[in-house]
C-alpha cells in the first residue's frame, strides 16, 4: 500500500494501491502510522502518489458495503489521519503526481505546501455531487486555504477543476512541470526550508499552522454522525451506487 523511500534528511511516504490509491480503511490506517513514524525520524516528509494519480479519494466500491457501525468508524479513522497530518511535527509536502479529486486533496489541505503538475490534471472537492457533504475540520481547512468566499463556489458546487485553476484560487501552491518531476520539486522545498534555523522555523510554523490544529479541538464538531446519516440517506446511495457501477464497466 506504501512506499518509504528517503531523500537525506527527507522521507517520502509514496502512496501505491494501484490503480488509483483509493482510500480504504487499511490505507488510512498505514498513511497514518507511516506519517507518525516519519515525523519522529525525519526532518521533512513528502507525500506523494502514483505517476498521473495522487488518490482517486474514498474507496466507494468497497466502502459502500459497510455497515453504519463500520462505516462510522472509517469516518473516524479518516478523520484521525487528517488531524495527524495537521499536527505533523515537522514540514509535510504533498507531491500531487496527478490526479487529486475528492479525497486526495482533503488530505493535501491539511499540509504546508501542495505542489502538482501542469497540464490539466484534476482535482477539487466533489463530494456535494456524489451526495457527501464535508465535515467542519475539511471546511475549515478549505476557508484557510482558498478564503471564505471561493471555498463556498467550490464547495457548494463540489467543483472539479484543472491544476491550472487549482494554482489560481490557492487550493495548491505550486505547478511542476510534468508529474515526473513533482516529487524532486517537493524534496527541494523541504531542504529549502531545513536549511533556514531550525528552532526558529519550527517554531514559526507551529505558531502559524495553530489555526488548523483548532479544527480538531473540538471533538463534538467533527460531524461523524452527520457524515454517516447523510452517507445511507436512500439518496446518496443511490448516486454512490450509480458511479460504483460506472466505475466497474471502466
Amino acid at each position: 500500500m506504501l512506499e518509504t523511500l528517503d531523500h537525506g534528511e527527507v522521507r517520502e511516504i509514496k502512496l501505491a494501491r494501484p490503480p488509483a490509491n483509493a482510500l480504504n480503511a487499511g490505507m488510512v490506517e498505514a498513511i497514518t502510522g507511516a506519517l507518525n513514524e516519519a515525523g519522529q525520524v525525519a526532518d521533512a516528509v513528502v507525500v506523494s502518489g502514483l505517476p498521473r494519480m495522487f488518490s482517486a479519494g474514498l474507496d466507494v466500491p468497497e466502502l459502500i458495503h459497510l455497515d453504519r457501525g463500520q462505516m462510522s468508524l472509517f469516518w473516524q479513522s479518516f478523520l484521525r489521519m487528517l488531524k495527524t497530518i495537521a499536527h505533523m511535527p515537522v514540514p509535510t509536502v504533498f507531491a500531487l503526481t496527478g490526479h487529486a479529486p475528492a479525497g486526495g486533496i482533503v488530505m493535501a489541505l491539511f499540509g504546508d505546501y501542495r505542489i502538482m503538475p501542469g497540464g490539466g490534471f484534476k482535482t477539487g472537492l466533489n463530494e456535494v455531487q456524489v451526495g457527501l457533504v464535508v465535515p467542519p475540520p475539511i471546511h475549515r481547512a478549505l476557508v484557510r486555504a482558498v478564503g471564505p468566499h471561493t471555498a463556498e463556489r467550490v464547495l457548494v458546487a463540489g467543483e472539479m477543476m484543472t491544476s491550472e485553476k487549482a494554482l489560481e484560487i490557492g487550493l495548491v501552491d505550486e505547478l511542476a512541470d510534468d508529474p515526473e518531476s513533482v516529487v524532486t520539486r517537493a524534496v527541494e522545498w523541504c531542504q529549502q526550508h531545513l536549511a533556514l534555523p531550525r528552532h526558529a522555523m519550527l517554531i514559526s510554523r507551529q505558531m502559524a499552522r495553530a489555526d488548523l490544529h483548532d479544527c480538531f479541538d473540538d471533538g463534538s464538531g467533527l460531524g461523524v454522525e452527520q457524515f454517516v446519516d447523510i452517507w445511507f440517506t436512500d439518496s446518496t446511495q443511490t448516486v454512490l451506487g450509480a458511479l460504483v457501477k460506472q466505475l466497474a464497466g471502466k
